[in-house]
């Protein structure tokens, strides 16, 4: 089944089935993409695995947290599963943060391993701002 494909995506102007399968075909790709299993995302996720593949197969229609879940297991953008899933408007949700602030708002890295992130992100952009703390 090939899908159409435009300039910028339409999500809202699609019916809930189509953004249903959008979805889950964007699930199973990013999945692939990774060579992560269905039972290997399920169990990152917390999900069970009749569960995601009925995601994937357009199915089943997940609640945002259990796209956020998908989401976090596949480390990408959870706003991304939510503008396919017809969940956020694409024309009006603000874009994800700069990867500066991103890395400087993880919690899970040490000041170090931040600095060194930064310090490898420049190398390859050039010079950024430093993160804004208002």
């Amino acid at each position: 089944m090939e899908h159409e494909s435009s300039s910028h995506d339409r999500s809202t102007d699609r019916s809930p089935t189509d953004r249903l399968r959008d979805v889950g075909d964007f699930i199973k790709q990013q999945r692939e993409a990774a060579q992560q299993s269905i039972r290997d995302l399920a169990k990152a996720a917390g999900v069970s695995n009749p569960y995601l593949s009925q995601i994937e197969r357009g199915i089943r229609r997940p609640s945002a947290s259990i796209l956020q879940q998908i989401a976090r297991a596949l480390e990408i953008s959870s706003e991304s599963l939510y503008v396919r899933a017809g969940i956020l408007d694409p024309e009006t949700h603000e874009p994800p943060p700069s990867v500066p602030l991103s890395i400087a708002a993880d919690p899970h890295l040490t000041p170090e391993q931040k600095q060194t992130l930064l310090s490898v992100y420049r190398s390859y952009v050039g010079p950024v701002e430093p993160p804004s703390t208002h």
